[in-house]
């Protein structure tokens, strides 16, 4: 199983998304793909995200029992540590943004 959140996503992007995924709430897709297709839609994400930031979490065979990758700007950040894949906050900069 995966899903996919977007935020600020192109019109395109979304539609492409659903056309492939379930969207069970605005920018939430699920679906249950093989690797190589989820590999694929994430590649789509990746080339048509623009100035929106995503994140896709999927099944995994690790202590976890899932991974996620994410593309965008975001103040959550993915990080390793040791082995396990964690989340880190960047700091709020004084004007708000990121």
């Amino acid at each position: 199983m995966m899903v996919i959140a977007v935020n600020n996503a192109p019109q395109r992007l979304r539609g492409r998304l659903a056309v492939w995924l379930l969207e069970i709430r605005a920018g939430v897709y699920l679906g249950r793909y093989s690797p190589r297709v989820r590999k694929r839609i994430w590649e789509e994400v990746e080339a048509g995200i623009g100035e929106g930031d995503a994140v896709m979490c999927w099944a995994a065979p690790n202590d976890q029992g899932f991974d996620f990758d994410t593309v965008g700007t975001n103040r959550r950040m993915p990080r390793d540590f040791d082995g396990l894949k964690l989340v880190s906050f960047a700091p709020r900069l004084e004007s708000g943004e990121l």
